[in-house]
């Protein structure tokens, strides 16, 4: 199948016609992800996170799995709206402490083939060279399976710790960060022709510096002067994933984003947002269908009902409500500790600048599951899932589930999130991936000679590089123009 055959296969249905469900593993490199306290269940394996065999033995649960990712979330500071401080973000190992989610990656690829690796990282701290180079490595050592969750960070303990008083402005964030991947895209799309590296040693020369562009872009927030400095790698731009669906972010999104990660505790209140941002992509000139949306979703599995449910009775007695509202409150600017436990929360209630702002905004939303936000609400759901969907059940009931979330939402696959690990993990491997299979809304497990970029399990075979109708292909070697120096407006006049 050629390129341009796959640029049209965006539905990426199986053979039987129905759609094909992605799913992610949902982890990150901390001792309490989503559903914080489960370090004292004599089950659970999060502390020893520190230790590369966790990751190594969880990399080859989901490769037997066929999963398509693991989905890496990390952060670069402490949650300390709660009380006004950091220390019990800290008591309750409420994602705190973390180590870098980038280091373990290289050993997941040696003992994997085809899981792909999305991690998490931001463009407020580190030039953009520099983010370019980690990446294209990674994209080399895994052999293409590399992807990047692209955040723009909002923490202010984050920004304080490299500096500055205080996080830039959410709407001018997501400016800083649209230019911020253009210098990106000149990196990896336009510096290196195809060709560059052309061994040539009865003339003592590796590779051709003509071949070799140096970037030249002077921005508003970014300037550089460089060719990059590794060789093209096999997808060239890793597979780009993005959360957030705020006015800023779902512009952001739709312009660079070719997966967005969406969280609710409905799929009706995320239709919207999905067809918004599939509209602003096609307004752009993009394939609306070609963005795919993954959904947060925490499934507490057992083989019967009767046995999940149990399990579920057994996970309460080790949750920490204290850990699950400083998370939320972190999120959403809202001090949880000075409300009053059934008072409805309102956005007005959230006096902090810096937070999630589509979280916040979900608390504005109701349904028929939950019809009043309040503190003593959030502390039933924050302990378990974060605050996402959880799902109670057997194989099929949560397979019923999740089919009524593709059809509802619009979504295109799920971040499966642990209570357990490696327990909840094991669960989704061998309980629900083999249900949805005999559903034939799964595919089998790839051939022994098949091995797939992280772009092409997406789009299909062929399709290693950006799709021609996304704007880093304008910045390809072959077509590459440099942008035009910035200049500031001119203020005021006649």
């Amino acid at each position: 199948m050629s390129s341009q055959e796959n640029q049209a296969q965006t539905e990426h249905r199986l053979p039987n016609g129905k759609k094909h469900i992605l799913i992610n593993a949902f982890d990150m490199s901390t001792v309490g992800h989503l559903s914080p306290g489960q370090w004292k269940n004599p089950v659970d394996k999060s502390a020893t996170k520190r230790d590369l065999n966790y990751w190594i033995e969880l990399a080859k649960l989901l490769e037997r799995g066929g999963v398509n990712a693991l989905f890496l979330a990390d952060t670069y500071g402490g949650y300390d709206t709660y009380e006004n401080s950091l220390d019990n973000c800290i008591r309750r190992a409420a994602q705190w402490p973390i180590t870098d989610p980038s280091i373990p990656i290289t050993a997941m690829a040696a003992v994997t083939r085809n899981l792909t690796f999305a991690i998490t990282a931001s463009t407020s701290f580190e030039p953009p060279f520099l983010l370019a180079k980690r990446f294209s490595t990674l994209d080399h050592f895994t052999r293409g399976r590399i992807g990047w969750n692209i955040v723009t960070s909002w923490k202010k303990a984050a920004f304080k710790a490299i500096g500055l008083d205080s996080p830039i402005e959410h709407d001018e964030r997501y400016r800083q960060a649209d230019e911020y991947l253009r210098v990106l895209y000149k990196l990896w799309e336009g510096s290196w022709a195809d060709d560059a590296v052309s061994p040539d040693p009865a003339n003592d020369s590796y590779a051709d510096p003509d071949k070799i562009r140096t970037i030249n872009h002077q921005g508003k927030y970014f300037k550089l002067n460089s060719r990059h400095i590794v060789d093209p790698s096999p997808q060239r731009t890793p597979f780009l994933f993005q959360a957030g669906t705020s006015a800023a972010g779902s512009e952001f999104a739709s312009a660079h984003a070719e997966a967005i990660f969406v969280s609710s505790h409905s799929p009706k209140v995320l239709r919207p947002k999905v067809e918004n941002i599939r509209n602003l992509a096609a307004k752009q000139g993009r394939d609306p269908r070609s963005i795919k949306f993954f959904a947060t979703f925490t499934p507490i599995l057992g083989r019967t009902d009767e046995e999940a449910r149990a399990k579920y009775e057994e996970l309460k007695k080790y949750t920490s409500v204290i850990g699950g509202l400083v998370l939320v409150s972190g999120w959403t600017g809202i001090d949880l500790s000075k409300l009053p436990l059934d008072q409805e929360i309102t956005a007005a209630d959230s006096v902090e600048a810096h937070k999630v702002h589509s979280i916040l905004e979900s608390f504005t939303t109701t349904s028929e599951k939950i019809p009043k936000w309040t503190p003593r609400v959030i502390a039933e759901r924050a302990s378990i899932g974060g605050l996402g969907p959880v799902s109670i059940g057997s194989p099929q009931t949560v397979a019923d589930e999740l089919e009524k979330w593709i059809i509802e939402g619009d979504l295109d696959g799920f971040n499966i999130g642990y209570v357990t690990t490696p327990g909840s993990f094991e669960d989704l491997v061998d309980l629900l991936i083999p249900e949805l299979r005999r559903r034939g809304i799964y595919p089998d497990l790839p051939g022994e000679n098949e091995v797939y970029t992280a772009r092409e399990k997406v789009y299909g075979v062929g399709q290693k590089g950006l799709r021609d109708d996304h704007p880093g292909s304008a910045y390809k070697y072959p077509v590459y123009k440099e942008d035009a120096p910035y200049t500031e407006p001119e203020v005021g006049g006649t």
